[in-house]
């Protein structure tokens, strides 16, 4: 058995959690993997499910498959972009073009058809398996069907990986049991920094600093933050650090802001804008109203008025 997690770093309790319901065979309906993004909530069920399909030995073949999703008794589900009538998976949301201007979702439609897979007999196994990804991003609609879902699972299993633990409904949580992943220990990270090479930070400056300082103790953290910074326009993070001073500038920055980044991109930058601003002046005000345009982005607020307004009420004061 501690093969089958053998590559999952700095999560103790998890596996120890895992391992005793693999050993006893006593498995629960649905977990609930909560914990930081990019600290080994996918890979743990991963490594799970290869376990409740192969046993404590785990197995290669079946490791290969479910890693490349070809196995027939296993649904992967996560948040999805309405594009040209279809609905595209996050992961593949640069590949087909879509222009990222709303966040993603989890839609009824998706949890209607896990309640169709989880219906069906398995083909391999003794359980129909399905994950959920970023489970916190479900809209009311879908939450309502999950949690029926929830309640008559049948013979299926769930696995939902959330960061967000507190935005479910408390309904969801207690239905499931919850195995809480926390973020690395310095050890831990440069552990799995050192085995995966591509994990490094983008460069050796004060940039790199700030994307350690925002990965928090999570590797893949540290690799999405490095990948949103590399897409960003040169100069453009600096200058929003800066804060213009005069209402044109302020203008000008919230133009190109809006037209430059998708809306993924401005909510990571909002992030590193508000880690580097607290570590440079700590100013309690200021930080509320980052949280604010955070929510306006995140509702139905035009993107480029809420920076616009932002903005001039964060420029500096002479």
């Amino acid at each position: 058995m501690a093969d089958l997690f053998g590559d999952l770093i700095g999560q103790p309790q998890a596996v120890a959690l895992l391992t005793a319901s693999l050993q006893r065979q006593r498995l629960a309906p649905a977990y609930l993997f909560s914990g930081p993004d990019g600290v080994g909530r996918r890979l743990a069920a991963l490594r799970f499910l290869e376990g409740i399909l192969a046993g404590l030995a785990g197995s290669a073949p079946l490791r290969r498959r479910l890693e490349e999703g070809n196995h027939p008794d296993l649904l992967w589900v996560e948040p999805t972009y309405q594009h040209q009538g279809q609905l595209i998976p996050r992961s593949e949301a640069i590949a087909q073009g879509v222009a990222k201007r709303s966040l993603p979702q989890l839609r009824l439609e998706q949890v209607r058809a896990i309640s169709r897979f989880l219906a069906r007999r398995p083909l391999e196994g003794e359980h129909c398996l399905v994950v959920i990804e970023a489970v916190e991003m479900m809209a009311e609609g879908a939450a309502n069907a999950l949690l029926k879902t929830l309640e008559e699972p049948g013979n299926g299993l769930l696995v939902l990986l959330t960061s967000a633990p507190e935005r479910l409904l408390s309904t969801i949580r207690s239905r499931c049991q919850q195995i809480v992943f926390g973020r690395l220990d310095p050890a831990s990270l440069q552990a799995v920094l050192h085995r995966q090479a591509d994990l490094q930070p983008v460069a050796d400056g004060p940039e790199a600093a700030g994307l350690i300082a925002l990965a928090a103790g999570s590797p893949g953290a540290l690799l999405h933050h490095r990948e949103q910074w590399q897409l960003l326009p040169p100069g453009l993070a600096e200058r929003l650090l800066e804060r213009p001073g005069q209402p044109l500038e302020a203008l000008t920055l919230a133009r190109e802001l809006t037209e430059t980044l998708d809306l993924d991109l401005q909510l990571w930058l909002l992030d590193w804008w508000q880690l580097q601003s607290w570590r440079r002046d700590l100013c309690a005000p200021d930080q509320q109203r980052i949280e604010q345009l955070r929510r306006q982005l995140q509702g139905a607020v035009q993107p480029r008025l809420a920076w616009e307004v932002a903005l001039l009420e964060l420029a500096p004061q002479h």
